[in-house]
């Protein structure tokens, strides 16, 4: 099913089109979308015509996918997914790390485990410089994946989106972790 890594917990794989219902019942969990879209519901048009296919997409420049289904390894659950995905497609210089993963998954280290193991595949394996990531400043979870990973805040800033979200108001922040500083960490 086109593994693309494991760690001791974790099995990420590649996307596969039969995953649409898993991804849907993930992002129509009010709480798991509460700092993406305010919790509204995503309709499977949504998941089968925009969602799905960037799931699928093949990045030139990492020469895999920039999206993976995260598998609990012992029992095989859908847990949710990680994002290791170029900003430039063509290049592997600057990744975006992102992670969605159903609340019974919360709390239990998985985030941090699959963006440790990402973080690590990148800067060893595909020529990653340098990874980043984004959250609501609000986000302080989200924040403390980030910062369990490795990464360190870069800067805060104000991103315009399409949803008016509650504690949208203290804007966005970024993280980030270069080759250099994982080399010596």
């Amino acid at each position: 099913m086109g593994i693309f890594l494991e760690t001791e917990r974790l099995r990420l794989r590649a996307f596969v089109p039969a995953d649409a219902d898993l991804v849907r019942a993930l992002h129509n969990d009010p709480e798991v979308m509460r700092f993406i879209n305010g919790g509204l519901p995503t309709t499977r048009e949504e998941i089968r015509d925009r969602t799905m296919p960037h799931f699928l997409h093949e990045y030139p420049g990492l020469g895999t996918r920039g999206f993976w289904a995260a598998e609990e390894k012992r029992s095989g659950d859908f847990l949710g997914w990680f994002e290791f995905r170029p900003l430039d497609e063509h290049s592997p210089a600057v990744v975006e790390l992102g992670y969605r993963l159903h609340r019974a998954a919360w709390g239990h280290g998985y985030a941090t485990e699959g963006s440790r193991a990402l973080v690590g595949r990148g800067f060893a394996e595909l020529g990653v410089e340098r990874v980043t990531a984004n959250t609501m400043a609000v986000n302080t979870r989200s924040r403390r994946v980030m910062e369990k990973a490795g990464l360190s805040f870069v800067r805060a800033f104000t991103a315009d989106w399409p949803y008016m979200i509650d504690g949208s108001e203290h804007g966005d922040v970024e993280y980030e972790l270069t080759r250099e500083r994982w080399k010596t960490s």
